[in-house]
């Protein structure tokens, strides 16, 4: 009687579960079926609710006939430029605030948040005119730092709390030991919050990823275009090519989804991590 009730828990549970996944894949799908759909059979009802095989030359068109390719090499290089120097820079921050306590801690850690608190729109003259002083403006580098200011407060914060957690006895062991503070911080501290890093870098790539205001704004040069403002510029005041749109946006959609399941594990991890401490 016990294992039937389970069975049937069991079966609930899965049924949740992969009605959760159909929800989350849908989207993915209906550009794939919107992308292969023929011109004529768009707004056909009822609608087509399969991929239409004879309409798969519409990937092979849109990367001949457009700058795509470019588009995410762009994007891909603004992401992973952000997350690295979003990792490098929040680290020591986030060790000084969980580690030591001086006068002002408090203003230190809510000043990182003035980024968050201001929306991009806000932001995007004074930026302008300061990335033309510095030169960076028409440059991956520029993008690169402007998504840094924004995702290093928020990784800040997650990786003080995931510092808090690791036992101060374990960092004395190891300055007994001879390994020096800043030692201390790379080669103990960063080893045993590892899946944390990795779902603050999860959140650092899709920043830079998605981003769009200030690579609409700070880059003019198209090959310098990342992906969502190329993607965005089919959206016309007439007509929009909706097949083009879609296997667009399936292509750049799909890796970052890759890199999500690439660290998917080490991102559940970390976020369960904080509740076996203590």
């Amino acid at each position: 009687m016990k294992t039937t009730t389970l069975d049937w828990r069991q079966a609930l549970l899965m049924i949740v579960i992969l009605g959760m996944l159909g929800i989350t894949a849908f989207p993915i799908y209906w550009m794939l079926v919107t992308s292969t759909t023929a011109s004529t059979d768009l707004f056909a009802s009822p609608p087509h609710l399969l991929p239409g095989l004879s309409q798969w030359h519409v990937f092979r068109e849109v990367f001949n006939t457009t700058d795509v390719g470019n588009w995410l090499i762009n994007s891909a290089i603004v992401a992973v430029g952000t997350t690295v120097l979003s990792l490098l820079l929040a680290v020591l921050p986030a060790y000084a605030l969980s580690r030591f306590r001086f006068a002002g801690i408090a203003i230190v850690g809510l000043a990182l948040f003035v980024t968050q608190m201001l929306p991009e729109a806000m932001l995007v003259v004074p930026l302008y005119a300061i990335f033309g002083q510095l030169s960076l403006l028409n440059t991956l580098t520029g993008l690169i730092l402007v998504n840094t200011a924004f995702t290093v407060p928020v990784i800040t914060w997650i990786l003080k709390g995931a510092i808090d957690g690791v036992p101060i006895d374990i960092e004395e062991a190891a300055s007994i030991d001879g390994c020096s503070r800043i030692g201390t911080v790379f080669i103990v501290v960063i080893p045993l919050i590892a899946p944390t890093l990795a779902a603050t870098a999860v959140i650092a790539f899709f920043h830079g990823w998605n981003e769009y205001v200030f690579a609409q704004t700070l880059v003019s040069a198209p090959e310098l275009h990342t992906a969502s403002v190329g993607l965005a510029g089919f959206v016309g005041e007439l007509s929009t090519p909706l097949h083009s749109v879609m296997a667009i946006g399936l292509m750049y959609t799909l890796p970052a989804v890759f890199f999500y399941l690439l660290v998917q594990r080490y991102v559940v991890a970390g976020m369960t991590a904080g509740s076996v401490k203590g």
